[in-house]
């Protein structure tokens, strides 16, 4: 168990590496403004950071009901459930009230997402499995009759209405940067993942060798489809097809919803077969803390990472080079301070705020 909870959290601060890296190109309008192959490299990592936080807090949540999900005891799973809602009303209240300073915020979709899973706590892993099958296919049906692209302004990635009840609801559920639908599966995917036995070697390779092999698939027929259907047509119709059958995280179409829960699945059991092998190393123990802050370093790397780029005058028009060595500077910053942090405290400053609130 103890290797499990090292891998996780291992996971976690990748994740948290990569959403890091991702938002610092997004703010500092960094772009393609850089060599291609860390235009690649950065481009692997938009949507499937976030994809493996979220998958990563389904994981939490199977692994919170474990015990009362098995002992099938309703009291139990109510006081789980309770905890979960009152944590979800936390996560949802901080998001939208953080938003206004970072649009691409993630914590009130996050909240959202843990009250739907708070009552599929005893669910089985097949209803969940067809529950995230729906929700990608819903959004494929929303796409076709809805138009995504009202309230949004590509061009300063700024969304008008967002504070009316409708436009708030539109982004929320369908067209905002993490939408419930279809971004729930991802969570829905972290539960199932949170039941199976990864502390079995067997069945990290397993998860590891599917997880890696959906997200690749995904990834060569997205790209294939693209290159034949896009040849020698119009931009505006290249432009529909790309966004269709693209795995890019706007729109969260099909093949971006395989390649993100894939890649989350494969990085996931990278981590806790990592974390078993090497779990007493000390070296690992700055990472181990790194996860265990991710709420305090999510809402770090705005408020002063960003912050601090903004007060020095880079916040805008740089080069992907220099937004790359910014968030990995506040990423060593990031692990230095969750080291230092839990090495006198159990929990982060934001985590036991929460737990405490909880």
């Amino acid at each position: 168990m103890q290797n499990r909870i090292i891998g996780y959290d291992l996971a976690r601060a990748l994740a948290v590496f990569g959403m890091v890296v991702v938002n610092f190109k997004i703010v500092m309008g960094a772009g393609e403004n850089g060599p291609p192959w860390l235009v690649g490299l950065v481009g692997l990592l938009e949507g499937r950071a976030a994809a493996t936080f979220v998958v990563l807090a389904g994981v939490g949540i199977a692994l919170l009901s474990r015990q009362a999900r098995l002992a099938k005891d309703p009291q139990r799973l109510g006081a789980n459930r309770r905890t979960l809602l009152k944590r979800a009303f936390f996560l949802f209240v901080v998001g939208t009230l953080y938003t206004p300073i970072w649009p691409a915020d993630i914590l009130h979709f996050y909240g959202v997402y843990i009250v739907v899973a708070a009552f599929l706590l005893a669910a089985p892993s097949k209803r969940l499995g067809a529950l995230a099958g729906g929700l990608v296919a819903a959004f494929v049906v929303l796409i076709l009759v809805f138009d995504y692209e009202k309230g949004w302004d590509w061009q300063t990635l700024s969304y008008d209405g967002l504070w009316r009840p409708a436009g708030f609801l539109r982004h929320l559920f369908f067209n905002g940067f993490h939408p419930v639908v279809p971004w729930l599966a991802f969570m829905l995917v972290g539960m199932i993942l949170g039941r199976l036995d990864m502390g079995d070697p067997r069945v990290q390779r397993r998860v590891f060798t599917w997880g890696a092999a959906v997200a690749l698939a995904a990834e060569v027929a997205s790209r294939f489809l693209v290159r034949t259907l896009t040849s020698g047509v119009p931009a505006a119709e290249r432009e529909i097809i790309t966004a269709l059958l693209g795995s890019g995280p706007m729109p969260p179409m099909p093949f971006y919803m395989l390649s993100g829960a894939g890649t989350a699945c494969a990085v996931i059991a990278a981590a806790v077969a990592f974390g078993a092998r090497h779990g007493h190393s000390k070296c690992l123990r700055p990472f181990v803390a790194t996860g265990q802050l991710a709420l305090t370093l999510y809402v770090g790397h705005v408020l002063i990472g960003m912050g601090l780029l903004e007060a020095w005058g880079r916040l805008e028009n740089q080069n992907l080079s220099f937004a790359v060595l910014a968030a990995l500077v506040f990423c060593m910053a990031g692990v230095l301070f969750a080291y230092a942090w839990r090495s006198k405290f159990k929990q982060g400053p934001l985590e036991s705020v929460m737990r405490h609130l909880t």
